[in-house]
């Protein structure tokens, strides 16, 4: 016997049972409710193929890589450390391989 309620060990009233029920429906609604709030998982970007020389830059597009020139060539960035010119269209990761940023030839983000 159970000594607080006088009935016999495992059996519950039905103001036990019925507040077990409750709180596993509150929980099944907080589970449904917290999985249909879940943010959905991003689509993998489309890997694209550059061309030689280029690379896919984080806005997937194509850039063409840093390279030796005796001048700017046109599209150029920034002329890296190591005399080399960047077409980076973001400031992030400009000559990261190149010694960093010598000069800046036009603003970027």
């Amino acid at each position: 016997m159970n000594s607080d309620t006088g009935r016999p060990r495992g059996v519950t009233g039905m103001r036990g049972q019925l507040t077990r029920q409750v709180a596993l429906a509150t929980w099944l609604f907080a589970t449904a409710v917290g999985l249909a709030a879940a943010p959905q998982a991003a689509a993998a970007p489309t890997l694209i193929s550059c061309g030689t020389g280029e690379y896919e830059n984080a806005d997937h597009d194509c850039v063409r890589r840093p390279q030796q020139a005796p001048t700017a060539p046109d599209g150029a960035t920034a002329q890296c450390n190591d005399g080399t010119y960047s077409s980076s269209r973001h400031r992030s990761g400009t000559c990261s391989h190149h010694g960093g940023v010598a000069r800046w030839l036009v603003a970027l983000p």
